[in-house]
């Protein structure tokens, strides 16, 4: 499990540093994923240490090595029993069953990984339309600051539309229009 490094250098003013704060968002993350992984079953982290296992160089290496040795073996004519001759049947019935369980197990860390990028998805999602919520009032406390002080200012001419509240379902409607046919 990854852990991520905690910033002990305290700030010279006694504020918080950025790098506290980033040090804060990012080990709260890590404890969901933490949290994502120890939720999912046995047999769901065996299947995510088999997908990472067979996406390495070592796993590479190794089956060029055993297919070398194999095919070596096999068409050596100093050996006097060849027991998966050419077109070596065995071999490929060996590495079709293989083929078939890693990609289940491939398959299976992808669904993982589907689930908790779909969480991380949908926070995106909140924290944006939260951030957006913000600016909206935002501008609106302005609009009000400059009209109790007077401050004459140029209106940008979409500023009463970027006032009003964004509607999320209005736009997934625009969205949906716009992308399909």
């Amino acid at each position: 499990m990854a852990t991520i490094k905690k910033f002990t250098d305290s700030p010279q003013n006694g504020e918080p540093s950025i790098d506290m704060l980033t040090d804060r968002n990012l080990n709260a993350i890590l404890e969901k994923e933490q949290l994502h992984q120890s939720d999912s079953t046995r047999s769901q982290r065996f299947a995510a240490h088999v997908a990472a296992f067979g996406g390495t160089m070592t796993f590479v290496w190794i089956h060029v090595v055993i297919f070398t040795l194999w095919i070596a073996y096999n068409t050596s004519p100093w050996v006097a029993f060849h027991p998966d001759p050419l077109p070596f049947t065995f071999l490929n019935f060996a590495v079709s069953i293989e083929a078939i369980f890693l990609s289940a197990f491939i398959l299976i860390s992808q669904n993982q990984d589907a689930r908790m990028d779909k969480q991380r998805s949908h926070l995106d999602l909140q924290i944006n339309l939260l951030t957006e919520q913000g600016n909206t009032q935002m501008l609106k406390i302005l609009r009000s600051i400059a009209d109790k002080v007077g401050a004459d200012f140029e209106e940008h001419p979409d500023m009463e539309l970027m006032e009003q509240a964004t509607q999320p379902d209005r736009l997934l409607d625009q969205i949906k229009k716009a992308t399909v046919g």
